[in-house]
Formats: structure tokens, sequence, C-alpha cells
């Protein structure tokens, strides 16, 4: 099981320079755990890539789908106390900004506060620093 942000689905749904990377991570480990926010992270990047005429729109709606399709298989961290009060102290730690902090946050309690035991799929560099700082092991670029 890998915790997966935002940055790295994205080029599951479209293709991109990474893509064939985050897929065969997927292939090595179907099991994605990822936070409440990130259908909604990942529609916002595939809106404004349509938007900035970086994706027709038959390519959006196959984004789509394959983005409802990973819904029906992967697990979220819920929004909780706990995670707003671990997403505030990354924030302190880290140079990160909101939804980085949350995503770093999920992790970490899909982890069990144990980051040794979940590998962080990420394509954001800081996010990653702060992934690798906080003790996962990181699955990059």
């Amino acid at each position: 099981m890998r915790f997966w942000d935002s940055s790295a689905v994205v080029p599951l749904l479209v293709d991109e320079a990474m893509s064939a990377d985050v897929i065969a991570w997927l292939d090595e480990d179907p099991q994605m755990v990822v936070w409440w926010g990130t259908p909604v992270e990942c529609s916002s990047a595939l809106a404004r890539a349509a938007r900035e005429g970086g994706l027709d729109n038959e390519i959006l709606v196959g984004a789509e789908r394959r983005l409802q399709a990973l819904q029906q298989a992967w697990h979220e961290v819920q929004p909780a106390g706990l995670l707003r009060e671990t997403a505030i102290r990354m924030l302190r730690v880290h140079p990160l900004r909101s939804m980085d902090a949350l995503q770093l946050a999920a992790a970490t309690i899909a982890a069990e506060n144990r980051p040794s035991l979940l590998d962080f799929v990420c394509l954001d560099k800081r996010l990653a620093m702060a992934a690798q700082r906080e003790g996962f092991r990181v699955m990059e670029d």
C-alpha cells in the first residue's frame, strides 16, 4: 500500500512526462491511499489544463472517468480533527502550502505515525522533501 499525492495521481489520468513511471508504480502495488481532498485537487488540475488549452473535451471526459474509477478502488483518509492538527504541525515544521500539509498529514495518519511503513508517491519537490524529512520513503521522478 502506498500513499499517493495528487501530483502523482494526475499523470494516471492524462498523458504526462511521468505517466509511464506512475503507472508502473501503481502496477507494482495497486493499493492506493489518498486524502479526502484528492479528487478535488485532481479535478482542479484537469479543469485548469482544459481552460489553458492543454486538454480537449474528449481527453478531459476520459480523465474524469479514470478518476472516478480510481476513487472506487482507493482508500481515503477522511477530514477530522487529528488531520487538521497534524497539518498545522506540518506547516510549522516544513515550508508547505496548506493543501500539501493536509496531504502529508493524511499520509502520516495512514501510516499510523510510523512513516517508514508507507511509501509516499509524490511528484512535487517541496512536498517530497518534507515527506522524506518526516521519514517516508518517497517515490518521485
